[in-house]
């Protein structure tokens, strides 16, 4: 194969594309300047019409298969002259005389992109009927042709690469590397099997709503990079950030950095962290997190008092801390922040005279979710093990009313100690287990996580606890095993318990409580977080 004068193998030039698009952003442009370089357009139906509208040159693809379209459009490009034209190989003499023989016109160059399937099902009301006459056929059949025979033929699926593959022809003579036409490959396939999922999972969804699946034989799944990362959980291991299409939940992946160093894997972890917790509630709530963990949670009228008292329950861990909030972060919990050394704020939103303050810290990140928090949630919870993964619904188990849960001692709970309850429930849920958390105040006093033994969280929360642990609450995520956990708690002035019981001590734990005049409630559910 001869080499051309930029020292790459000629491919051989773009004389004659094929159009057929469904989003046509950039489109008339694109074709105009093609036409202008000598290239003939084939294209089809609303394409073609688009491209006549704007007196571009172009030639119905009827005329080249010599075939109306047919059954409503659902067959136009499903014929030989289409794709042996794409498939035919210029180098092999012998399609070569193929071709020829039966009068096929070689195709250089497709630009296709597909029927709008995900945006069609999107739509409210969208029927079954629509979304099944919105999965494309020749579409995905002639770009995965042509991205097979990437070596003669170039393929684009996404607009954006309309202006460089134009550059690139202007300075090669119509011409594009071999090493554009691979990339430009590898994108179709990526592209088809996105689009192949979407309708599987649609389809699964389908009999998921009949009562028929829950979770699909095969799961598919398909993520976007966001970025590199320097490094994973330490610095000897490589990694990287994705995120899934269209998520609609505020999150850490739909993030907007507007400051601050290149987040890390930890950094990412912890964020996400922070924002889950911070999503329970609908009161003012700052929520500080450190290794995956909440070492302060606390609720005020504004965001700075609130993150005053989150750091109040344990200022040691709360430095180098990740901070998230479901306000907007105003001055005066900017001049807050910028006292203590942290590694991430993640909000939704900055006043303007906050992100002035914040400056002072230039590496810390500040990421802005640009939306409320409360109560959103979407998807599955995945966890990866080797060889595998568990694939599992959210954890959105709620107590509606703390006051409705059974109250199983003597002593029922009094209204403020009702109002810490279900604080500290909430809190529960995102500590990692064995949870025990003390709360006063609207404020976390003590955290005990991730122990082997649920005493030993018992006794970490009230070792952890900086200010006066009398007259807390205690919520545990699960049950206790024995009354040692509540007879600790008691030592240190614990005066009520949430847990979800059905422990078979219940009545040991419940004997306990009462003499320790202990209000206990049972909400019948359970928390683990591993």
């Amino acid at each position: 194969m001869a080499v051309n004068k930029n020292g790459r193998q000629d491919m051989g030039k773009i004389k004659r594309a094929l159009i057929s698009v469904a989003n046509k952003d950039g489109l008339v442009p694109f074709a105009k300047k093609l036409s202008k370089m000598g290239v003939e357009i084939i294209s089809t139906g609303g394409t073609a019409k688009l491209l006549k509208e704007e007196e571009i040159a172009v030639r119905d693809i009827s005329e080249v298969t010599g075939f109306p379209e047919m059954l409503d459009g659902r067959v136009k490009t499903l014929h030989p002259k289409v794709h042996g034209g794409i498939l035919a190989r210029r180098g092999d003499k012998g399609h070569m005389e193929e071709v020829e023989r039966h009068n096929i016109g070689l195709i250089d160059m497709v630009v296709v992109n597909l029927y709008p399937f995900e945006a069609t099902i999107s739509k409210p009301g969208c029927t079954f009927e629509e979304a099944i006459e919105n999965i494309d056929i020749g579409g995905p059949t002639m770009i995965r042709s042509a991205a097979k025979n990437f070596n003669d033929v170039a393929v684009i699926v996404d607009p954006l690469d309309y202006s460089r593959i134009l550059e690139e022809m202007e300075k090669n003579g119509n011409d594009i590397s071999r090493e554009t036409r691979y990339e430009l490959a590898r994108k179709v396939f990526l592209h088809t099997a996105r689009y192949d999922s979407i309708i599987s999972n649609y389809l699964e969804g389908r009999e998921e709503e009949e009562g028929k699946v829950r979770f699909p034989g095969i799961l598919t799944l398909q993520l976007e990079k966001v970025q590199n990362l320097r490094y994973g959980e330490n610095p000897h291991q490589q990694a990287a950030f994705y995120r899934e299409f269209n998520i609609k939940e505020p999150s850490v992946s739909k993030a907007r950095q507007i400051q601050g160093k290149e987040l890390s894997f930890n950094n990412i972890l912890d964020a996400n962290s922070a924002l889950e917790l911070a999503k329970e509630f609908e009161e003012t709530v700052s929520v500080i997190i450190k290794h995956n963990n909440p070492c302060g949670v606390a609720v005020a009228d504004s965001p700075g008092e609130a993150f005053k008292k989150a750091r109040e329950s344990d200022p040691i861990s709360a430095f180098g801390g990740v901070v998230a909030f479901n306000r907007v972060v105003d001055l005066d919990a900017a001049r807050e922040l910028t006292s203590t050394f942290l590694e991430v704020i993640i909000a939704p939103g900055f006043a303007k005279e906050a992100i002035d303050e914040l400056k002072k810290k230039k590496d810390l990140r500040l990421l802005d979710i640009g939306a409320s928090v409360f109560g959103i949630r979407e998807g599955m919870d995945m966890k990866k093990v080797a060889g595998g993964l568990l694939l599992q619904d959210r954890d959105t188990g709620m107590v509606d009313s703390v006051k409705r849960l059974d109250v199983v001692t003597k002593r029922g709970p009094t209204v403020a100690e009702y109002e810490a309850l279900s604080f500290a429930w909430r809190i529960a849920k995102h500590v990692k287990s064995n949870a025990i958390v003390y709360l006063r105040d609207g404020q976390t006093i003590g955290i005990g996580a991730g122990q082997m033994s649920r005493v030993d969280s018992v006794k970490i929360a009230a070792m952890r606890a900086v200010l006066q642990l009398n007259g807390c609450v205690m919520a545990s995520d699960a049950f206790f095993p024995f009354r040692d956990g509540v007879d600790g708690a008691a030592n240190v002035g614990i005066t009520a318990v949430i847990q979800p019981g059905g422990s078979v001590k219940d009545d040991e734990v419940i004997k306990a409580a009462d003499e320790h005049n202990m209000a206990m409630v049972f909400t019948g559910m359970r928390h683990f977080k591993h």
